[in-house]
């Protein structure tokens, strides 16, 4: 059975993270972080992913914080499945430093279960990714993957995809020229200086840009010269979402 926590309303914002009352059955209150919020859905991805094991079983891995948490609770179910596939560099050494393998994904077969948080989720499960400029490897690990299990706290669910500006992975040459292109289509492109991805790409983080059908500008996008892939998760949405708020864990399914 999953574990739940259950919150008031927000009260106030503290440090990086909104505070929040959990009330327990004296109804006394006691402070509770965003960050508590991920790892209540970090515990109840392990919950749901924990039955489905078994001995030859390989993981996906995303990237970020929420991605993080989860990585933390695999250890205590490190000998229940092979290893994992892990979508940037970054989790990869987190995952070795717990002592959990880590494949290649050109040396398994398949991947069983993939896990990782979201920058935006709408009810269709099209999703935002890659505020952690690991968008590319995390494109293909859900494509690998027979299921994409997205952890997210409430902040992440919209009506409608695009208040989080888009990352799109560009190849260097051709970042003015995409950005052109971008503008084109109604954004507001800002290359994201400084930062590299793992594939030796930039970054274009797509401001002002209304997204009212995900899969056809995932498409478009793509259809850019020069473009590796943007983050929008929609031709391969999650399966599953788990969503912290204050109310407790919700679980949505995708209808596909």
């Amino acid at each position: 059975m999953h574990r739940q926590f259950f919150f008031s309303r927000p009260v106030f914002t503290r440090g990086t993270g909104t505070l929040y009352y959990t009330i327990n059955a004296t109804g006394s209150g006691a402070a509770v972080t965003q960050d508590e919020l991920k790892q209540a859905v970090a515990e109840a991805a392990l919950d749901y992913i924990k039955p489905r094991l078994e001995r030859d079983s390989i993981l996906g891995i995303g990237t970020g914080s929420t991605a993080n948490l989860f990585i933390d609770a695999l250890v205590g179910v490190s000998g229940l499945f092979d290893g994992a596939v892990a979508s940037s560099e970054a989790s990869a050494d987190r995952l070795r430093r717990h002592g959990i393998p880590v494949y290649d994904l050109n040396t398994v077969d398949a991947i069983d279960i993939y896990v990782d948080g979201a920058d935006e989720c709408n009810p269709q499960l099209h999703l935002i990714k890659g505020g952690g400029a690991a968008l590319t490897r995390e494109k293909i690990v859900a494509a690998v993957a027979r299921e994409f299990v997205c952890i997210a706290d409430e902040s992440k669910w919209v009506k409608h995809l695009g208040n989080f500006p888009l990352p799109v992975e560009v190849i260097p040459m051709a970042r003015s020229h995409v950005a052109r292109e971008l503008v084109k289509l109604g954004g507001n492109p800002i290359w994201r200086e400084g930062v590299v991805t793992d594939n030796g790409n930039v970054i274009l983080d797509v401001y002002n840009f209304p997204i009212p059908q995900p899969l056809a500008t995932e498409h478009a996008i793509n259809q850019i010269v020069g473009v590796v892939t943007n983050g929008l998760f929609a031709a391969r949405p999650a399966d599953v979402v788990f969503l912290g708020t204050p109310d407790g864990v919700n679980t949505f399914t995708s209808n596909r």
